[in-house]
């Protein structure tokens, strides 16, 4: 077996259980679209589940990547399997704290919180959202907890279960509307709204719920406490303040781009939410899954330089084939994709020009941003989380500016006395949201940038291999799903998507395959397997 097969299994096996949840997401996703289309209610469900997600996402996994697996991977390596015990249950006991000591002050203070983080909700939004935060927020320490558990099981190798675990939240919610749906008439909504957030609340112990055997099995060590001057725990206090500081200016991106979005014309946070979804499954299927698998593997070995560079350039790659076609296929063939995914009930042909034109934006920043996850976690492996905290704060400052100028260009914004516009299309959708993704997509570049400068310093960056195949193969499958597109009469938006999609992938796989890039004969004999 060679090095790096335990973990490009391991890689597959996280893409596996991310792609279960992410595929359990677009079920959740479709059936929101279905019941509260684009408008008030799905402006308020979006906002009212991402205010306590920034929370989550600060302590959740991108911390415990950055600071606790490294140092928890590496006792384990060491056969130091009572101390690691120790470290994870220390962990443990100090994110609890945290989080439900937050989460208590957050229904609290949930009007002020809703003030803050979408200023533009007045009225009927207002209070909606502060009823459905109030809800929301404890979910927020029960997902911590599950970062938590993610974490131990990936040090373990125990990728599957960690990232399948999201469907019961997704099953949670789609039950819950469902249920709230059946026999509704059309002034619902709030019913509806209020039966989401509750089904989020439900779906967060469950989530939790499912992962406690494993880790109870992997971790029979384990020791709660709050003994706080073991070195190893140090350690990894130490590293979580850089990189608190790295997710803190990522939320602090999100709670800006949420802030502008406010704003917006009705529906521009709900277009923003159901573009994220997709542009988020290749992040997370291919540059998430690799980078988790990885980052256990770099930290064990972060002192043998010549296997850092051999795995980060594999990784790279593995990453470069999928990544590349997802983000020519979000660009020219994202109105079928969106139409598959979303075209029903309250969800119609205007809602999808727009959160294609939202999609198209996030995707030209795809590539890098996606890369940037495997050189994010090579840094941390090397104990470095300073430069990513660093880059991303840098990155939020350009993407804030950038995208104000650009959501002003695309829409006149009335808080301002009609301010901007002057990009607009006339009486046609609003895309001031689309604006704000443009932003996001561009300053990836830059972050990504410096990222591979600052690892170079450390073990020179190998070149991507067949990236000419990749990024050409992939131009030309999107003209030719286009094509398609446009030829083939239409029968059903999810039909229509999966012959252009076909379409696309028969060519770009054509084009790779004649090029030798070995990503295929792997990815044809999974399938046939």
């Amino acid at each position: 077996m060679s090095e790096a097969s335990p973990t490009r299994s391991g890689s597959v096996l996280v893409a596996a259980g991310i792609l279960l949840s992410r595929l359990a997401g677009l079920v959740r996703e479709r059936a929101i679209a279905h019941y509260l289309g684009a408008g008030l209610h799905a402006d308020v469900l979006r906002a009212a589940l991402r205010i306590p997600n920034l929370l989550q996402n600060l302590l959740g996994e991108g911390t415990l990547s950055a600071s606790f697996v490294p140092v928890y991977s590496e006792l384990l390596a060491q056969g130091k399997k009572e101390e690691a015990g120790r470290v994870a249950g220390v962990i443990l006991a100090l994110l609890a704290t945290a989080a439900g000591a937050l989460s208590l002050v957050g229904v609290v203070a949930a009007p002020l919180v809703v003030v803050l983080l979408v200023p533009g909700f007045t009225g009927e939004r207002f209070d909606l959202c502060v009823q459905s935060v109030r809800l929301l927020f404890p979910m927020t320490g029960l997902l911590v907890v599950s970062a938590w558990a993610l974490g131990i099981q990936n040090s373990h190798r125990a990728f599957f279960g960690s990232y399948a675990a999201p469907v019961a939240w997704n099953v949670a919610i789609v039950a819950a509307l469902v249920f709230a749906g059946w026999g509704a008439g059309e002034d619902a909504g709030d019913r509806l709204l209020f039966a989401a957030s509750l089904g989020a609340l439900i779906g967060g112990a469950m989530q939790l719920g499912v992962q406690l055997p494993a880790v109870r099995r992997l971790e029979p060590n384990l020791r709660v406490g709050f003994d706080t001057a073991i070195p190893e725990v140090r350690e990894v206090l130490r590293n979580a303040g850089p990189a608190v500081w790295g997710r803190g200016v990522v939320q602090l991106s999100a709670y800006i781009d949420q802030v502008l979005a406010s704003l917006l014309t009705l529906g521009s946070v709900a277009a923003i939410g159901y573009a994220q979804v997709l542009y988020l499954l290749p992040v997370s299927l291919f540059g998430m899954s690799i980078a988790a698998a990885e980052l256990p593997e770099l930290s064990r070995e972060r002192d043998a330089l010549d296997a850092l560079r051999t795995r980060i350039g594999a990784a790279q790659s593995r990453v470069l084939f999928f990544v590349a076609p997802s983000a020519a296929a979000f660009l020219v063939l994202g109105d079928a994709i969106v139409g598959a995914v979303f075209r029903t009930g309250h969800f119609g042909a205007k809602e999808q020009t727009v959160v294609w034109a939202v999609l198209a934006g996030y995707s030209i920043g795809l590539v890098p941003t996606t890369v940037s996850r495997i050189w994010s976690s090579a840094l941390y492996a090397l104990r470095d989380t300073r430069t990513p905290a660093r880059t991303a704060t840098i990155r939020v400052v350009f993407s804030s500016a950038l995208g104000f100028a650009l959501m002003t260009a695309f829409e006149p914004i009335d808080t301002f006395h009609g301010v901007g516009g002057w990009l607009a299309f006339g009486d046609g959708p609003k895309l001031g949201a689309a604006g704000l993704a443009l932003a996001a997509g561009i300053s990836s570049w830059g972050e990504a940038t410096m990222l591979a400068r600052a690892l170079n310093r450390a073990i020179t960056l190998p070149a991507p291999t067949f990236a000419a195949a990749i990024f050409g193969g992939s131009a030309i499958a999107a003209a030719g799903g286009r094509v398609v597109y446009l030829l083939v009469p239409h029968v059903h938006p999810i039909v229509d998507a999966i012959v252009a999609c076909g379409a696309f992938g028969v060519v770009y796989l054509g084009i790779t395959g004649a090029a030798g890039v070995p990503e295929v004969k792997g990815l044809l004999r999974r399938l046939r397997r």
